[in-house]
This record gives structure tokens, sequence and C-alpha cells, in this order.
């Protein structure tokens, strides 16, 4: 009985370290996912924002969405 306890002891130690390095392994995948976006975000602000462009911005969506809805939001009664 004693060398079950040992062999499922070990299994334990292998599973922590097999958890630890994935751990770490994922850490990095998404830390390197992270500092693309962030750069292709930066890109995108300075590319298209930058050297006052904003002025000559047209956004897709303006006036589709609004925040007030006065067709939704009416009062009956």
């Amino acid at each position: 009985m004693t060398s079950f306890f040992l062999f499922l002891s070990k299994v334990f130690k292998w599973s922590f370290g097999f958890f630890d390095t994935f751990g770490n392994v994922l850490n990095w995948v998404l830390f390197i996912v992270c500092c693309a976006l962030f750069t292709y975000w930066c890109y995108v602000l300075v590319s298209t924002l930058g050297n006052n462009k904003d002025k000559d911005y047209y956004s897709p969506t303006e006036g589709k969405f609004p925040y007030y809805d006065p067709n939704i939001y009416k009062k009956e009664g």
C-alpha cells in the first residue's frame, strides 16, 4: 500500500509541474497576443487620428445608434 501512495505522490508532483509549466506558457502566449493588440491599437490611433486627422474622421455609425431613442423610450399612458 505504501508503494501506491508513493506512486500517487509522484503523479501529483508531476501534475503540479505540468500545470506550472502550462501556466507559464499560456501566460507568455497571452502576453504576446496582448502586446500585439496594444501595438495595433496604437498604430490605428496614430495613423487614423494623428496629426489633426480626427477633424476629418467620419464615423460609419454616427447617428445610427443614439443613446436616447424617443421611438423606444416613449411614454405610453
